[in-house]
């Protein structure tokens, strides 16, 4: 099983990187009016619209493995060994980890036991 997880997180930031690289490849709606006005070659690469098609296709296509890649990883953590699947992260919960905390009471949990502070030794302000 944590073959199967590292192998679906090496493949959600290989297509988070390149859908990064692929947004910043490509430019603006107001990209083209610019070049209008004698500031460049606004389709030097792939013609007039052949870059936009493209690259918002394969934005999109590392979009949709992105995605599916996320929905895997929750899957598998949901699903890991030894787990029923009923119980939630409070029943996991130690007791003393509960009592260290000072969080109020879950509904359910043994209570947490407060003992008083000892007198000092000293015997100040008697």
């Amino acid at each position: 099983m944590q073959f199967w997880m590292n192998l679906v997180l090496v493949v959600q930031l290989l297509s988070a990187l390149v859908m990064i690289g692929l947004v910043l490849v490509q430019h603006g709606k107001g990209a083209d009016m610019g070049a209008s006005f004698g500031s460049g070659a606004s389709g030097s690469l792939f013609g007039a619209t052949g870059s936009a098609n493209f690259l918002s296709r394969s934005t999109a296509v590392c979009a949709t493995v992105f995605f599916v890649c996320t929905l895997a990883l929750a899957y598998i953590a949901n699903h890991r060994g030894g787990s029923t699947g009923k119980e939630t992260v409070l029943d996991r919960a130690t007791p003393a980890a509960v009592a260290a905390s000072g969080a109020a009471a879950i509904p359910g949990a043994a209570p947490a036991v407060v003992t008083p502070a000892a007198p000092s030794a000293s015997g100040a302000g008697n």
